[in-house]
């Protein structure tokens, strides 16, 4: 017979962004201490429960006992077990009453081949073991391996020091309606729990759950408990949308997970603060909100901050006043202290701030932030002349761009690194693109995150992410694992992001040769571009998959090694509608061919001199190759044009013409002739056909 199972630990408030991974953890050790002990039936589903005060999971089907076993019980090799007579020896005696079974006849054993050699074996039926033995051990093992990100020691009020993450004080076992007595941190099992600590008054506080089943509806209803994760979160969601009515909330999904994880019944209050605070950068106001006071701030449908906000109370109330008011007290000094630092911070400007770089360290191998304003500053002169931006502007941006870690503002918030530099260089009188590089230069900053808006903020982007691919690989930093503290995986896929969506006409190896050249005079820098671009190459790969091309595809144009981007994916959008071509499968494997048949004759070509790379016409003897050389030169100018005009799908859609002739070359015509002229005429032929088929991209990656 099975039953719904529930188990809940009651505990003090756990911390609110380890919640939900202890939650499941929680939940998982006990399904899985479960399962391997058989506990559970194929149909068996369990839903995990957390608050700030409990840890739960219900598990439906779950049996009262263990099914009954059959072992097969290996006992001892048959050379051991008997003499040489053939009696049974003390071994075997000693072996049968370790296993349970001293009465045993070697009669009554199993003589079967193991290996090499024969060995004795019982088979008998284990019994199965109540629920209690195996949840008990089950919910042990759960409990020792949480995450728990730091344990505390308390002392329970029998006197026992207990170690978890927050002092327990109820634990709760049902199977059915059942209480299943186990034992937990000096506690108990029992079927109460207690509601919440606010909404139910202390003499009734005490909650019964009458069966595994009712637990969650119970809790919601006596104890004004919203026990799963997810249902408090969406009640949060459309209370937020609801009281934010014509406004826009802002609710990234951190925030969200974090206020569920603080309240058992969450309720939205709206509350305001001054107006005069609007005149401070709203992106200080609106990280001082979530960050400090896990508040929700509004903007009007242009993004405008407003002076209203939304809190999310553990409270239900009809007269909230005190609470609103209460909040609003504590966020008042919050706003005044971003508004202190703003107007303190514009006093000075960012370019006198700059001798202070020379005080911060960026690394003890790579000088200091000076030092690295000035590769930076070099490096996005560079590149602003090679994208048709102004050297002086891209110059100027990129020695301000770090001025403003030095601010008070971005000391106290340095998620705000970048954005204040944008408004403290507005209020210096700087260029706008000036400005906007401040904040654009750090852009892409996670996937998906637009792209330097400005030709400026390109340049000095790029310049800052190749600086530090080079510098930090230099010092052998890279990227090992899954461990990349210097976010090199990052810096790489922006650059090649800015590259390829801004069709930027740059070298890689020029970009890096650059970054390269601004070490000059580093102590022990070593050129790492060839590194750092395999590993460009790599993320490269990535990029393209997500945009849907397949690892082939892929293959035929990054295998060429690219050393512009610009037109990269324009190549792969021909090569999958060249892939898709009935010709395709032919002359790919052809092309797998000839690469084949060039590369074993590498050395014959090159003693051959200019004549292996010129066909002969008065050479050409048999028909198929004659067709071949009228066909390749038929299509050649046809393909020239179109690669010239940037026309890769009609460039590789003409190389179709060619499968018929290519087929019957192969299988009319003997290249490796007896005769040294021919045979090199015959390579010279392939030599040139190789070369127009893999000039947008090597077709003999798409063979299967």
């Amino acid at each position: 017979m099975t039953q719904t199972l529930l188990i809940e630990l009651l505990t003090e408030e756990l911390p609110p962004k380890a919640l939900a991974k202890l939650g499941k953890a929680f939940a998982d050790g006990i399904v899985n201490g479960l399962k391997s002990r058989d506990y559970l039936d194929a149909d068996s589903v369990a839903t995990s429960y957390a608050t700030p005060r409990r840890l739960a999971v219900v598990i439906t089907n779950v049996r009262a006992t263990s099914p009954d076993k059959s072992i097969r019980e290996k006992v001892l090799p048959v050379s051991v077990a008997l003499d040489a007579a053939g009696n049974p020896t003390a071994p075997l005696a000693k072996k049968l009453a370790a296993l349970g079974f001293p009465n045993l006849t070697v009669a009554e054993l199993e003589r079967a081949q193991d290996g090499k050699a024969e060995s004795f074996f019982y088979t008998y039926t284990a019994a199965g073991s109540a629920l209690q033995a195996g949840l008990q051990a089950a919910l042990m093992e759960s409990v020792a391996k949480l995450p728990i990100p730091k344990v505390m020691s308390y002392q329970r009020p029998d006197g026992a020091t207990v170690q978890f993450v927050r002092p327990a004080h109820r634990l709760v076992a049902l199977h059915g309606a059942t209480v299943v007595p186990l034992t937990l941190l000096g506690l108990t099992a029992s079927n109460v729990t207690e509601g919440h600590r606010f909404l139910t008054a202390p003499g009734q506080r005490d909650v019964t759950i009458d069966d595994a089943d009712s637990y969650a509806a119970t809790l919601e209803a006596q104890g004004k408990v919203l026990a799963g994760v997810d249902q408090r979160k969406e009640k949060i969601r459309a209370e937020l949308l609801a009281a934010a009515g014509a406004d826009q909330v802002l609710m990234p999904e951190a925030l969200l997970d974090e206020v569920t994880a603080l309240v058992e019944w969450p309720v939205v209050y709206a509350c305001h603060f001054e107006e005069e605070f609007l005149a401070v950068p709203q992106e200080c106001l609106i990280l001082t909100m979530q960050t400090n006071q896990k508040y929700f701030a509004l903007t009007d449908a242009d993004g405008k901050l407003r002076s209203r906000f939304l809190i999310v109370s553990n409270i239900a109330t009809d007269t909230p006043q005190a609470i609103i008011g209460g909040n609003e007290r504590v966020v008042r000094p919050r706003l005044s202290d971003a508004k202190f630092f703003f107007e303190q911070d514009k006093k000075k400007t960012l370019e006198s701030r700059l001798p202070l770089l020379k005080n911060v360290v960026y690394h003890n191998k790579l000088g200091t932030q000076a030092e690295r304003s000035e590769r930076v500053s070099g490096l996005a002169g560079f590149i602003a002349t090679q994208i048709g931006g102004d050297t002086a502007m891209a110059t100027r941006a990129a020695k301000l761009s770090k001025a403003d870690l030095l601010t008070d503002m971005v000391g106290e918030f340095p998620e705000l690194q970048g954005i204040m530099g944008t408004y403290y260089a507005r209020n210096d009188g700087e260029p706008e693109e000036v400005a906007l590089s401040a904040s654009e230069h750090y852009q892409p900053r996670f996937a998906g995150d637009a792209l330097p808006s400005t030709v400026t903020g390109t340049a000095v982007a790029l310049a800052d992410k190749l600086e530090t691919l080079v510098g930090i690989w230099s010092i052998g930093l890279q990227p090992t694992g899954d461990k990349d503290p210097f976010a090199l995986r990052r810096h790489a896929l922006g650059v090649l992001r800015m590259l390829i969506e801004k069709r930027l006409m740059l070298s890689i190896s020029g970009l890096l040769e650059a970054a390269a050249q601004q070490f000059t005079g580093v102590a022990g820098f070593t050129d790492p571009a060839r590194e750092v671009s395999a590993f460009m190459m790599d993320r490269l790969r990535g990029i393209l998959r997500e945009r849907g091309f397949s690892p082939n595809e892929i293959e035929a144009v990054v295998a060429q090694h690219p050393d512009r981007l610009d037109d990269i994916v324009q190549r792969l959008e021909a090569v999958k509608a060249f892939a898709a071509l009935p010709e395709a499968a032919s002359l790919a494997a052809a092309n797998k061919r000839i690469t084949n048949i060039l590369k074993k004759n590498e050395a014959a070509l090159a003693a051959a001199g200019e004549s292996a790379t010129v066909v002969d016409p008065a050479l050409l003897q048999d028909e198929a190759e004659q067709n071949l050389a009228a066909a390749v030169s038929r299509v050649q100018p046809d393909i020239d044009a179109a690669f010239i005009r940037g026309d890769f799908e009609d460039a590789l859609k003409t190389l179709a013409q060619l499968r018929d002739a290519v087929d019957a070359f192969f299988n009319d015509v003997m290249v490796m002739a007896e005769d040294v002229a021919l045979r090199n005429n015959r390579l010279a032929l392939l030599s040139s056909l190789h070369g127009m088929m893999n000039r947008v991209a090597d077709i003999s990656k798409l063979a299967a």
